[in-house]
């Protein structure tokens, strides 16, 4: 791992993402980006001096003072790092935060996004949730979320909630990555509900092919039956302790994503504990 993003807008849970960031960057010896995207804005065209083209009037005026304030909150915070020994790097983009989220992981070839989330319920989850789930579903990268201060050294558990198909290759080698890093056990969860259940004798086979396909070391198997998928990753991840929640999440848009629902972000919103993720979309 060499690069991570950290999305911020100077909240609590943004300031306990750049601290996880900083605990997992200490270990790889990555890189830390920290982001902070002025949203709602439309492009002004600036001279070499820094000034706003006059035909741009007071609202250019109005946006590149707030560049050079959030350029200087970026400083502090990047000064207040230094004891830590890393390199951090700042930057402020205008426009859509999904958008320039994605442009930065691709410009910047970032391995890891790591996010602060306060969560959401009910009607306040479908009104600000959309940018936090659009990353989640279709980061080119990992996506970490947080909602707390996480101590790394206390994260030696890992729950992959899967159903142990063949499209997980690649998210389990990224997790098997993460473990490793950790130096943790990979607890693969798979959740039996009303409307899908498989016998006792049955999901130990899938569990055993798994296993011996992606030569997982350390590893447990589970399963464990709730009411839905969601419930049953939850309470599982509450029983077992400190842990962090893996799983996949599928790129799919539109009546698809309406239709085969929504877990990945609803864990985002719901859990916790952190929550890893990948999309499976490629």
């Amino acid at each position: 791992m060499k690069t991570i993003l950290v999305p911020t807008d100077f909240s609590e849970q943004a300031g306990y993402a750049l601290d996880l960031a900083v605990q997992i960057g200490k270990q790889s010896k990555a890189k830390i980006l920290l982001l902070n995207v002025i949203e709602g804005t439309r492009n002004f065209s600036f001279n070499t001096m820094g000034e706003a083209e006059s035909s741009a009037g007071e609202e250019a005026f109005f946006i590149k003072k707030l560049i050079e304030q959030t350029r200087e909150r970026l400083y502090d915070v990047k000064e207040s790092m230094l004891k830590e020994g890393l390199e951090i790097e700042s930057m402020v983009e205008m426009g859509n935060p999904y958008q320039s989220i994605s442009s930065v992981v691709s410009d910047h070839g970032a391995d890891l996004i790591v996010m602060g989330t306060k969560g959401s319920s009910g009607l306040e989850e479908v009104l600000i949730g959309s940018n936090t789930e659009r990353v989640v579903r279709f980061a080119e990268c990992p996506v970490v979320t947080i909602k707390e201060r996480v101590d790394l050294s206390q994260i030696k558990k890992i729950v992959f909630a899967s159903d142990l198909s063949d499209e997980q290759t690649e998210v389990i080698a990224e997790i098997k990555k993460m473990q490793k890093q950790l130096g943790a056990e990979l607890h693969l969860l798979k959740v039996n509900t009303p409307n899908s259940f498989h016998t006792q004798r049955q999901s130990a086979q899938e569990f055993k092919d798994f296993i011996d396909r992606h030569n997982i070391q350390n590893g447990y198997s589970h399963v464990y039956n709730e009411a839905t998928e969601e419930d049953g990753i939850l309470y599982f991840a509450e029983d077992l302790g400190a842990c962090m929640i893996a799983i996949g999440t599928h790129g799919r848009t539109g009546i698809m994503h309406l239709l085969s629902g929504s877990l990945a972000e609803d864990l985002v919103n719901h859990a916790k504990n952190p929550v890893w993720t990948m999309s499976m979309k490629k």
